[in-house]
């Protein structure tokens, strides 16, 4: 008889924080700018050279290497002059295709939100909430606002940024950034139908929903783990889904948003996004 396995809680084990360097891929679904780089008086501005290399591009003689290779946009244009002054507060310049943060106060952050923590800036009645975590940035100035939201009971991958380009688009169900999830349930799934139904869609209480995919990882001892993924954002869906379907959740962790993986971060804890991570992020919503 095959033994049967038991499936692993769904949780982010303790390890060290990761930051992706995969190379940057080309751009797609990128806005066009007739108007090219607007050239700005001598002595206003900044030199992009030095704003590719406080972007963390490289160093500034790298950057004028870029420069002189075509690999840098400004405003929708190659740039090949050296000393080109721009204004980083407007301009949108991309390495290779992928855009990059040339603003000094944005700020993107990865948090590993816990288990029984409110995804909120403050919360009324004293309970643990995401505005804990970030009490120190928000008190030296820092606007920040988080990017959806997770049930109390869910943990895993949360975005805070002070972007509201970008915390907009994310958000809005046209752009369709999907997210992925592990949860544990009660039942073990066997039957491919279930994976059927969910993709086909199931009638709830709001209107119909979907999966774009789902996987079982493992089952044994009357539970399963699955991965599911999808780019809904209503209310408890992926709960609601999986109960719908005969198979309620008992521990859901979201793992990935668009590009964004959760990794071995820890709960509890914030990293600031690589800049190919936020690049690939613009992407996803054609910023």
């Amino acid at each position: 008889m095959k033994k049967k396995t038991t499936p692993k809680p769904a949780s982010i084990a303790p390890a060290s924080v990761l930051i992706s360097n995969a190379k940057p891929a080309r751009r797609q679904n990128v806005e066009t700018q007739s108007d090219g780089p607007k050239k700005l008086p001598w002595g206003e501005g900044e030199r992009l050279q030095k704003v590719l290399a406080k972007a963390g591009v490289g160093s500034r003689r790298v950057a004028e290497d870029m420069i002189a290779a075509g690999r840098i946009e400004v405003d929708g244009e190659i740039v090949r002059e050296q000393g080109l002054r721009i204004d980083p507060q407007n301009a949108v310049v991309r390495v290779d295709g992928v855009r990059i943060v040339v603003r000094d106060e944005q700020v993107y952050l990865a948090l590993n939100k816990p288990k029984g923590w409110q995804s909120t800036m403050s919360d009324e009645m004293g309970r643990p909430c995401v505005g804990d975590i970030v009490a120190e940035r928000v008190a030296a100035g820092q606007r920040l606002f988080h990017v959806g939201r997770l049930d109390a009971d869910t943990e895993g991958l949360l975005l805070l940024t002070n972007d509201g380009d970008l915390a907009h688009r994310l958000m809005h169900p046209s752009f369709e950034v999907p997210k992925t999830y592990l949860a544990t349930v009660n039942g073990e799934i066997k039957d491919r139908n279930v994976a059927k139904r969910l993709k086909d869609g199931v009638e709830l209480e709001d209107g119909p929903a979907s999966v774009d995919r789902f996987q079982v990882l493992e089952v044994g001892e009357g539970k399963s783990l699955v991965k599911v993924v999808l780019h809904e954002g209503r209310k408890h869906i992926v709960r609601r889904l999986l109960a719908a379907v005969g198979f309620p959740v008992t521990a859901l962790v979201r793992t990935h948003l668009g590009p964004v993986a959760l990794g071995d971060q820890r709960p509890g804890t914030l990293r600031a996004l690589g800049r190919d991570e936020i690049g690939k992020l613009y992407e996803a919503v054609s910023l």
